[in-house]
């Protein structure tokens, strides 16, 4: 599975998630293996802390912290309070998944838009990136982003982008990178496949959203960090450059967007 003499990024993984419990340690092992010398651990959900406590665990595994767009309405002041303290973790590397989902609106859309807003500002004023989620509601994500003009100087992530490359190219010019998951893989995902044809090197970024969107040939599987080898290849493919490569530039715009700065990383 691995690729030899290369290593790869994940960034973006779930895993707290419970599906991980049985063998969650044999989980990170088998990315490690496969040539996974990273992983950014996503820390949305009831406990604001779920992936530094991760990253405490493993030099090799750095986090996020964020309200994810379903769990807006139940933010309270002392979760923005919460969500300031953590943001300053040295292991903290940027402020996501925040957005938008108008598919599934577990919380009302106007709650997600001042939800999304707070946490725009808190990345601002600690100068870390953003990790943007979006499903049916690409233009209201997008018309937020842009006119907090102050958060986008630090950078963003559009994870597990899945658009157009009409949107691929929306979220180049607002200072976004584009992260590819699974879906790439997806036999009908020509025209995201176009996307990440026409992205330039220095934006583009893997990804595995696991335990969610496992790549062809597990599709169907859980997902787990190990499998970013498989999307890696896959872009390769597309944009007619060895693994190799992919594998580099990746894992060099993964550094320079969220490690810069950072002193003892791996």
């Amino acid at each position: 599975m691995s690729l030899p003499e290369v290593s790869l990024v994940d960034t973006h993984c779930h895993l707290d998630d419970e599906k991980f419990d049985p063998d969650r340690a044999q989980v990170i092992e088998r990315a490690l293996a496969a040539g996974v010398e990273l992983m950014m651990a996503i820390g949305t959900g009831g406990d604001l802390d779920v992936a530094i406590q991760q990253a405490e665990r493993y030099p090799f595994i750095y986090a996020t912290i964020g309200v994810h767009p379903h769990d807006a309405a139940k933010a309270t002041p002392d979760t923005f309070a919460r969500l300031r303290d953590l943001a300053g973790h040295p292991k903290v590397l940027a402020i996501g998944e925040i957005g938008l989902d108008y598919h599934y609106d577990f919380s009302p859309r106007d709650v997600q838009r001042s939800v999304f807003d707070r946490q725009l500002e808190i990345a601002a004023d600690f100068h870390k990136p953003i990790v943007i989620h979006t499903r049916e509601a690409w233009e209201d994500t997008m018309a937020q982003v842009t006119s907090l003009g102050t958060c986008l100087p630090y950078g963003g992530i559009m994870h597990c982008f899945t658009g157009d490359a009409a949107q691929a190219r929306q979220a180049l010019d607002a200072g976004f990178h584009l992260s590819f998951g699974g879906v790439l893989t997806f036999p009908k995902a020509e025209s995201l496949r176009e996307a990440a044809r026409i992205a330039p090197e220095d934006r583009l970024l893997v990804e595995t959203d696991c335990p969610y969107l496992a790549p062809v040939p597990h599709r169907g599987k859980r997902n787990e960090p190990a499998f970013v080898v498989d999307t890696a290849r896959r872009l390769a493919d597309v944009r007619g450059v060895t693994p190799e490569a992919i594998a580099a530039c990746t894992t060099r715009n993964f550094r320079a967007l969220c490690l810069r700065g950072q002193t003892g990383t791996s």
